[in-house]
């Protein structure tokens, strides 16, 4: 799911343009916090989200929703997201300066996000602009959407397995570890998707491989979220368990990521070691 956020003034009505025009190319849900004029949860009126199929909206007592996930409670924002990608092809974020997003700015407004675009005004938008910019950006995957991609996959009707593995932080090996409080993974841009891509054309070359999946996170991971997904569509349970396998295996292996550690004590590239 690729997300944008949108920080500054009339960023509402930019979020509302984007989720237009992200519905004619896919499924759109809508983030955004409630406005100084608009109702809240408990007997209000839902967020609107323009043409979008799920839309989100979080008040003072919390989130409203309409459309596929309309049970939240006060979760935080990347929470909100992970519900959302299993079954959407894009996510709209308004009004979360603090987000570490791919963002719209408007005006000088202060944002946490790497900007893709920067306007004087709501009006000076160029939607088109963003769309191109939002194609050379990481999406937002979890396990939940890149097991639900498999399943709507055509050969998953001659699949009778589907393997997963998940790779996260820990925050020690032993008991006489530092604690590990995140890690900080780089990729070597171009080079390691044509890896990732090489990968797994020959896993999926496989007698009886339909479909792989791999998506490796990168930026700031904290302790005990997650890092790395592989999954495997396949017609039984032995080539799925031995193509997970060798798939996390050559990732690890091939593919140019380069990881910070940071402990309690001290930071290292852990390849330096």
């Amino acid at each position: 799911m690729k997300v944008v956020g949108v920080v500054g003034d009339g960023a509402d009505a930019v979020a509302d343009r984007l989720a237009d025009r992200f519905d004619e190319r896919g499924t759109v849900g809508t983030v955004r916090r409630e406005s100084h004029d608009s109702r809240g949860p408990g007997g209000s009126e839902v967020p609107s989200g323009s043409t979008a199929e799920t839309a989100f909206e979080l008040g003072p007592d919390g989130w409203c929703a309409r459309g596929k996930n309309d049970s939240l409670a006060d979760v935080p924002l990347n929470d909100v997201l992970d519900r959302l990608a299993p079954t959407h092809e894009y996510a709209v974020v308004s009004g979360f300066p603090s987000a570490d997003l791919p963002c719209v700015v408007v005006g000088d407004s202060d944002h946490a996000g790497t900007p893709l675009v920067r306007v004087d005004s709501a009006d000076a938008l160029d939607v088109e602009e963003v769309v191109t910019q939002l194609g050379t950006i990481e999406p937002h995957e979890t396990l939940e959407s890149l097991v639900a991609r498999v399943k709507r996959d055509p050969a998953a009707e001659r699949s009778g397995a589907i393997a997963t593995f998940t790779g996260r932080v820990r925050a020690r090996d032993s008991d006489d570890d530092t604690p590990t409080e995140f890690l900080d993974f780089e990729m070597y841009e171009g080079v390691a998707d044509e890896k990732m891509n090489a990968i797994r054309a020959d896993l999926e070359a496989r007698d009886g491989v339909f479909t792989v999946l791999m998506h490796h996170r990168t930026g700031r991971i904290d302790y005990g979220e997650d890092i790395v997904f592989v999954v495997v569509l396949a017609g039984h349970r032995a080539e799925a368990f031995r193509t997970v396998e060798d798939g996390i295996d050559r990732l690890k292996a091939e593919v140019p990521i380069f990881k910070k550690e940071v402990t309690l004590d001290e930071q290292f590239w852990v390849h330096e070691r």
